[in-house]
C-alpha cells in the first residue's frame, strides 16, 4: 500500500530555469572561491564541472555522502579546502542572504500551478510527503529553492542535499536511502516528477512515478500536468495500490 509521496522540485513543485539557475549559481561560486583563493575565476569553471560528475559517476562504490566526494574532489583538483571556516563561511553568507534573492531575471523562478495542491492533497489523504529532490546542492541552496517554490513552511519527512545522500538520482541507491529513512520500502512510495530520466529509479526497484509534463513515459503510473494531479492522486493511488496488490498474489 502506498504509504509515502515523494516529490521531486525543480520543474515539478518549483517553475525554474534550472539552466540559468545553475549557470548563475556557478558564476557567483567561482567569484567567491576566486577572491578567497586568489585563483583565477575562470579556473574554477572545469572544477566544478568535474566534481558533479564524481558525484554521479557509475563507477561509484564508496559510502561518502555527495558533500564528500563534491569536497574531497574540489580540493584535490583546485587545492582550495572547502570545509575551511574561512572558505565555507563567504559560501554561507552568500547563499543565506543573496541567493535568496536572485530568483528573478532569466531564472525566473515561481511556485509550479499545481504543486501546493498536490502537496495538501498527498497530506489530506493520510500520506506522508517528503521532498526526493537530486541531492546535488548543499541544504542551504535547497531550502532557498524550497522558498521560491512556496513550500519552505511544509513539514517534509525527509529533504534530500548532498550532505545526506550518497548517491545522485537516477540511481537505485538514492531511492533506496531515502525511503529507508522514511522506515518505508520503495513499493509503498509513489514519486512525482518531471524528469523521465531522473525521476524512475535506475534500476526499477518496485517504486513507481507518476510523471508531470508534456511526454508519456513508458511505465508511469500516471502522466499529466502538475495542476492536475491533485485532483487525480487519489485515483491513481488507488490503482497502484492494486497493481501492486495483485503483483503480490
Amino acid at each position: 500500500m502506498i504509504q509515502a509521496v515523494l516529490f521531486d522540485m525543480d520543474a515539478t513543485l518549483l517553475d525554474i530555469n534550472l539552466t540559468a539557475f545553475m549557470t548563475a549559481y556557478a558564476a557567483d561560486f567561482s567569484q567567491i572561491m576566486a577572491r578567497v583563493s586568489g585563483r583565477p575565476t575562470i579556473s574554477f569553471g572545469p572544477v566544478l564541472a568535474h566534481c558533479y560528475l564524481a558525484m554521479g559517476s557509475a563507477r561509484r562504490t564508496d559510502g561518502l555522502t555527495n558533500a564528500q566526494v563534491f569536497c574531497r574532489e574540489f580540493e584535490r583538483l583546485s587545492g582550495v579546502p572547502l570545509a575551511d571556516p574561512a572558505i565555507a563561511e563567504p559560501l554561507h553568507y552568500y547563499e543565506r542572504e543573496l541567493l535568496p534573492h536572485r530568483s528573478g531575471g532569466l531564472t525566473n523562478a515561481h511556485p509550479m500551478e499545481g504543486g501546493l495542491a498536490a502537496i495538501e492533497r498527498a497530506r489530506d489523504m493520510g500520506l506522508v510527503v517528503a521532498l526526493a529532490t537530486n541531492p546535488s546542492f548543499d541544504e542551504e541552496c535547497i531550502r532557498v529553492r524550497m522558498g521560491w517554490a512556496g513550500i519552505a513552511d511544509i513539514p517534509f519527512a525527509r529533504v534530500s542535499h548532498m550532505g545526506n545522500s550518497t548517491r545522485l538520482k537516477p540511481k537505485a541507491r538514492y531511492y533506496e536511502e531515502f525511503v529507508a529513512s522514511l522506515g518505508l520500502t520503495p513499493a509503498e512510495c509513489l514519486m512525482v516528477g518531471n524528469d523521465a530520466s531522473r525521476d524512475f529509479p535506475r534500476p526499477c526497484i518496485g517504486m513507481r512515478t507518476a510523471y508531470v509534463g508534456h511526454a508519456r513515459p513508458r511505465g508511469a503510473a500516471w502522466s499529466g500536468r502538475m495542476s492536475e494531479l491533485a485532483d487525480a492522486l487519489p485515483a491513481v493511488v488507488d490503482r497502484v495500490n492494486l497493481e501492486n496488490a495483485s503483483l503480490q498474489q
